[in-house]
């Protein structure tokens, strides 16, 4: 099971106690996210209000993501959990990959009607100047434009079946990996 410290650091965009990661420059919402755990500590009475400022200033003088863990070693803990070294997700973070798989298909949804519908009106108007003069004859791209608008709506509008129906595979694939992980240190 994912801790909520795990969670928390998983909010970063590159977590800092990766070592890859500590000599990269840290954003300001890096250091927000800091901010907001010192400021959620003395809110609970956890840090007194010297502790709170002199890390408060600190935190707005880091230059690297590797500073920030010092920070915070009594607040959160700063090694991984097991879940969180195997790489595996929290809920929060399936729903988001589930969100965005849903955004890319919707996305190619978009971009095939608008290519299909401009290709096929393009030729329509095209053939349509023979000899010189514009006959339209019947404008036969409303189909293939329909075609490609009813798949576009199809993604649309059934979001919320095909957000849930990819975090449940995702799952899947997670639980597989816990198996698979478990088998691993059994042996």
């Amino acid at each position: 099971m994912v801790s909520h410290a795990d969670e928390w650091w998983s909010s970063f965009d590159r977590d800092p106690r990766v070592t890859g990661n500590r000599a990269l420059r840290a954003a300001d919402r890096d250091r927000d996210l800091v901010r907001q755990l010192l400021t959620d500590a003395f809110a609970d009475g956890r840090l007194d209000r010297d502790e709170f400022d002199q890390r408060s200033e600190e935190v707005a003088a880091t230059r690297t993501l590797g500073e920030l863990p010092a920070l915070v070693a009594d607040l959160v803990p700063v090694d991984p959990s097991a879940a969180s070294s195997r790489g595996l997700l929290t809920p929060a973070q399936l729903q988001e990959r589930a969100i965005a798989h849903w955004r890319s298909d919707r996305r190619e949804a978009v971009w095939g009607f608008i290519a299909i519908s401009v290709i096929t009106w393009v030729i329509w108007l095209v053939t349509s100047f023979g000899d010189g003069a514009f006959d339209p004859g019947f404008p036969w791209p409303l189909f293939v434009s329909t075609a490609a608008g009813l798949n576009l709506g199809r993604i649309q509008f059934t979001r919320q079946d095909r957000i849930e129906h990819e975090r449940r595979r995702l799952e899947r694939k997670q639980a597989k990996a816990i198996e698979a992980g478990r088998e691993e240190e059994s042996e």
